[in-house]
């Protein structure tokens, strides 16, 4: 802290409750200054010699007979007029960063120009201020955080644009260069701390960190803070990252700290809104500078506050640009109206459409703004690479999963979402699964058809053998999709066994089932279907199970059952070929089904569901004959 002192004479200032009186050691008071309750007993003679304003004011008091001035609008109040009387009087005046401005405001107001003399109070506290105070970085801030009790006087007096200027400066320069204190109070790297990983005994220097200014400037209000965040931006010296830096700083002390509290308690949030605003105003527009997750909490923060539209969609298309780099929580965002769903559905569904849309833009985005329109070449990029759709994939999915466990969630919502992700490339359908065995959890009076509809959001083809085995003992899977899924494990296994014999050829037929190594399919479990009443989520057609047969007898000629004399206790025929490794028949199978569902009671399970109940032995005799008829005997 820098300080400057004026004069030399003692203090005859004395404080008597709340008056404050001048006593006089030669001169008898003549004239008395009035600041609010204040009362300043005073002589005229050392005020008149440095202030124009009082010599008028005296002046016209004279005329009217009246001894008392009243200067109660003066700036800085009866403090800042204090320390000009003691200037006035010689007497030692201590100037920091705390009471410079007030101080120059004050000597501003009562005119105490180098035109009444030389060496007056404004010449001596702008040297001050140039000289000490805008050269030293935090007392630029001190003086920059107290112009806001005296607008509009350091306005004028360009003040504001002095210190921000200085603040920017000092921001912009090569953190190397950096030789003042500062704030910091996160943790830092080990390169930042002189412990390089590569220390060969001889301690280095401390670095300073590149957003070593951060913690400092998030001391200033909003519209302060914005100014000086646009002239370092301005100078063009400091990385778009550290500047997405310093607005998630600010963000959390100044937005998003208790923001959901503030709202359900009805407290007022107009700052919380300048603040937002002047955050998305500022967010670099550059790729990489902020985090999908913060620009999620911003969305989320808009929707909390009821942002303009203007807002959220700016939010929307730059969440879109970058939305592989989410997580499932960050989409979590609540609605805030009364609506019965928990979770805001349609505005993740925005954002995706943006993601998708990536692959058709072109040229520049546009991101809209209340104030202005900002263009970017690098917010949007014209192509989304493969991997970047297959984590989007993963992430929905997830999401499907979170999301369903709303009792309140409407089936055509869940599947709007899930339909409109169905281009994304996903090695495996485990996650949809997943998502659909929740919401059947979850919601446990869907109807036959409802059922249906949403496991024809799912190809079983792509599901891992885990998601099979976990599906075929699902009782909340309708019986035709466990058939299904079991049906193509069965082609599953006979393409391990034509694996491990190079001689086998598989059947174009049962190729065509497969799915491709890019992680789609050549077809879907939708084409599987049978076209009757029961289409949505079918089972195996004529001609899959023609492919089945054709793939038996590609696989050693026809096949008997499990008790058949044919075969010996090593699984193998009397004529000495092997049985496809895995193979087992369609009765084998229904029978290991169902006598699991009713044996196996709590002890099958999932990660996402409860155990399936027993099932009773006459309905599971009864509908294990009712499938065996669509399987090949």
């Amino acid at each position: 802290m820098k300080y400057m002192k004026l004069g030399s004479k003692p203090d005859a200032f004395q404080t008597e409750g709340s008056n404050i009186r001048f006593v006089a050691t030669e001169l008898a008071t003549d004239i008395v200054i009035s600041i609010g309750d204040v009362k300043f007993y005073l002589h005229k003679f050392p005020l008149l010699s440095k202030s124009s304003r009082l010599q008028r004011l005296v002046a016209s008091g004279n005329e009217e007979k009246n001894d008392e001035l009243d200067i109660s609008d003066i700036p800085g109040g009866h403090s800042a007029f204090e320390i000009c009387a003691k200037f006035c009087y010689g007497m030692i005046v201590t100037l920091n960063a705390y009471n410079v401005l007030a101080a120059r405001c004050a000597a501003e107001y009562l005119e105490m120009f180098e035109t009444i003399d030389k060496g007056n109070l404004i010449y001596k506290i702008d040297v001050f201020l140039t000289s000490s105070v805008f050269r030293t970085w935090k007392d630029s801030i001190i003086v920059l955080q107290s112009t806001k009790s005296l607008l509009p006087w350091c306005e004028d007096l360009k003040v504001i644009n002095h210190c921000v200027d200085s603040i920017g400066s000092k921001a912009s320069i090569d953190p190397s260069e950096v030789e003042w204190s500062y704030t910091y109070n996160r943790k830092k790297l080990p390169s930042e701390n002189g412990l390089d990983s590569h220390w060969n005994g001889v301690r280095k220097q401390p670095m300073v960190p590149n957003d070593w200014w951060v913690e400092d400037l998030c001391e200033l209000e909003v519209d302060l803070y914005k100014r000086v965040i646009m002239a370092i931006k301005a100078k063009g010296r400091t990385p778009p990252v550290v500047i997405g830096e310093a607005l998630r700083a600010y963000a959390y002390r100044r937005l998003l700290g208790s923001l959901e509290d503030a709202v359900s308690n009805g407290v007022d949030c107009t700052k919380r809104r300048a603040a937002l605003d002047a955050i998305v105003f500022l967010l670099p527009t550059e790729e990489g500078s902020v985090s999908c997750g913060f620009l999620l909490k911003l969305l989320k923060a808009a929707c909390l506050l009821e942002s303009g539209e203007s807002r959220r969609n700016n939010l929307i298309k730059r969440i879109g640009a970058q939305l592989d780099g989410a997580s499932v929580v960050d989409l979590l965002i609540p609605v805030n109206t009364d609506e019965n769903s928990v979770y805001n559905i349609d505005l993740v569904m925005a954002i995706l459409e943006e993601f998708m849309s990536q692959n058709s833009d072109n040229g520049k985005a546009k991101l809209q703004d209340d104030e202005e329109i900002v263009e970017a070449e690098n917010v949007s990029v014209t192509t989304v690479s493969s991997t970047s759709k297959l984590v989007v994939a993963k992430l929905i999915d997830g999401y499907l999963a979170e999301i369903a466990k709303d009792p309140n969630l409407p089936l055509p919502k869940l599947m709007a979402l899930a339909e409109m992700a169905s281009s994304l490339p996903r090695p495996t359908h485990d996650g949809l699964y997943r998502a659909i065995d929740m919401y059947l959890k979850e919601h446990p009076s869907l109807s036959k058809s409802e059922k249906k509809k949403l496991c024809g959001l799912m190809d079983c083809k792509q599901l891992s053998q885990d998601a099979c085995m976990h599906a075929v003992q699902n009782e909340r899977l309708p019986l035709r999709v466990v058939v299904q899924v079991l049906f193509f494990e069965q082609v599953r296994a006979s393409v391990a066994s034509a694996r491990s014999d190079p001689s086998a050829e598989l059947p174009s037929a049962v190729r065509s089932l497969l799915p491709r190594e890019n992680g789609n399919s050549n077809g879907s479990s939708r084409s599987a279907a049978t076209t009757t009443t029961e289409e949505e989520c079918g089972v195996p057609t004529s001609s899959d199970i023609n492919s089945l047969r054709s793939m038996r007898l590609a696989s050693g000629g026809s096949e008997r059952s499990s008790g058949s004399s044919d075969t010996n206790k090593n699984g193998h025929d009397k004529s000495g070929v092997g049985k496809a490794k895995g193979m087992l028949m369609p009765k084998k199978i229904l029978s290991k089904l169902w006598s699991g569902k009713t044996n196996a009671g709590e002890n099958s399970s999932s990660d996402t569901s409860e155990s399936p109940g027993s099932v009773n032995p006459e309905e599971a005799k009864s509908s294990q004959s009712r499938i065996t008829r669509h399987s090949v005997s």
